[in-house]
């Protein structure tokens, strides 16, 4: 991956050698997850981080070929990485020859945390038309654009696992018998996967010099992506959000 996204920021730096009239931006921006699939409904219901914590910052670098006055076309990217360690909400866990089982945290201390790492990273790749209605010569430049995305993307699960469907019964001396579940390591991966989606961009820049503006930026970026046999029987995973951004803008 690392590989892939080395080559995509040369090709994006020699990218004006081979036209007459573009820009090259690069963006400081905070991305905010839409996270509306089933694997992230579980995480945010049964662990202790919550769907903020998945928010940060992003790096992104775009370059912008000019067709007429009013509209161009963009290709580039942005990086998202988050990983949380998350601890179980409502269990405890306790070790027996048996194997490893979560209690009721409202009953029992338990002897351990049950815990794992969430992790979740993605580089859209994304091929849009963006069209400037007042031009690109005044003070004031309002913009709105959309396009492709094709998704370099990761999901991993490492650590504890509560097994819902491995029910036992404890025989507490004195509140009788207790549901317990067994927990089990997990180290699920889905790694450097591919799938397309779309985004749509608004925004605004404000020339600052002959050829350098600022810019600001809010983009809605929508994308599902197969776990694969590491996480069977999950829907597809939500990788889209929204991300407002500011950066710089070159113009040559």
């Amino acid at each position: 991956m690392k590989k892939t996204i080395g080559l995509l920021v040369s090709l994006v730096l020699l990218l004006p050698t081979l036209a007459s009239s573009g820009a090259l931006s690069f963006r400081l921006g905070y991305f905010v997850p839409r996270a509306q699939s089933d694997l992230w409904t579980i995480e945010f219901q049964n662990m202790s981080f919550q769907k903020s914590d998945f928010q940060t910052a992003t790096l992104g670098i775009h370059y912008e070929q000019f067709l007429t006055k009013e509209l161009s076309i963009l290709v580039g990217f942005e990086s998202y990485s988050r990983t949380q360690l998350g601890y179980y909400r409502d269990f405890v866990g306790y070790s027996f020859q048996e194997g490893d089982f979560a209690f009721p945290a409202d009953i029992y201390e338990g002897d351990f945390d049950i815990s794992h790492n969430f992790s979740v990273s993605s580089t859209p790749i994304q091929l849009s038309l963006k069209l400037t209605p007042l031009g690109r010569r005044s003070g004031f430049i309002p913009y709105i654009g959309g396009g492709i995305a094709l998704y370099v993307w990761s999901v991993k699960l490492l650590g504890d696992m509560v097994d819902f469907t491995d029910e036992w019964f404890y025989d507490d001396p004195e509140l009788g018998e207790i549901t317990i579940y067994g927990i089990y390591g997990a180290e699920a991966r889905a790694e450097s996967r591919f799938s397309f989606g779309f985004q749509g961009f608004a925004g605004f820049m404000i020339p600052v010099a002959s050829r350098l503006a600022i810019e600001a930026e809010f983009k809605y970026s929508q994308c599902r992506g197969d776990l694969g046999d590491a996480f069977p029987d999950f829907e597809d995973f939500d990788l889209g959000g929204y991300q407002f951004s500011v950066g710089v803008n070159y113009w040559f």
